[in-house]
């Protein structure tokens, strides 16, 4: 108990509240990621070229609030997919801890990509600034023209999925109202 208590109290003194805005064109980037064990290139505008990307920031693999909305996420994979999104998670992790992560936390539902130079994390404002080796926990919804729709920044892993579901299905709705 004492372990979650002081990692929580570490990650909560890093918070920072940076992020791309709203409309803001979203960094292309091509990356090694794992889905299921397996390691891969993934590419943004791949990706983007299916439909919206969910794409969230993850201070550290394996850790309780990483396991937790890695396990969220992939409960929820379904909703996002019902919406024509994919999801990705990225962190500072290396590729074979995030390869293990892809299958335990992830339940080889969607990939986890690694960005051990946090060249992409910084890109995205998602630095932790006062830990600068963690990402910041924040989440984005990413249109298919490249711009942000949508993002939350909090540390606590408990309403990610629950917010970027409802911008997407937001996002989703207007765009039908506006054909």
């Amino acid at each position: 108990m004492f372990r979650v208590i002081a990692y929580t109290l570490f990650f909560l003194a890093g918070a920072a509240q940076a992020a791309l805005d709203i409309g803001e064109k979203a960094p292309d980037f091509t990356i090694d990621a794992a889905l299921a064990g397996k390691v891969y290139k993934y590419s943004l505008a791949e990706s983007l070229a299916k439909g919206p990307v969910v794409l969230y920031f993850f201070p550290a693999a394996f850790s309780w609030g990483c396991s937790y909305e890695a396990h969220s996420f992939a409960q929820a994979v379904k909703d996002f997919e019902a919406l024509g999104a994919s999801v990705i998670g990225v962190s500072g992790d290396s590729i074979e801890t995030l390869s293990k992560f892809s299958v335990q936390e992830c339940q080889n539902k969607f990939p986890v990509a690694s960005d051990e130079t946090k060249v992409i994390i910084k890109s995205f404002d998602a630095l932790m600034q006062a830990r600068p080796d963690y990402a910041n926990r924040i989440s984005y919804v990413i249109a298919p023209n490249g711009r942000v729709v949508y993002q939350y920044t909090s540390l606590n892993p408990l309403k990610h999925v629950e917010k970027t579901l409802t911008a997407l299905r937001t996002w989703v709705e207007n765009k039908e109202k506006n054909k």
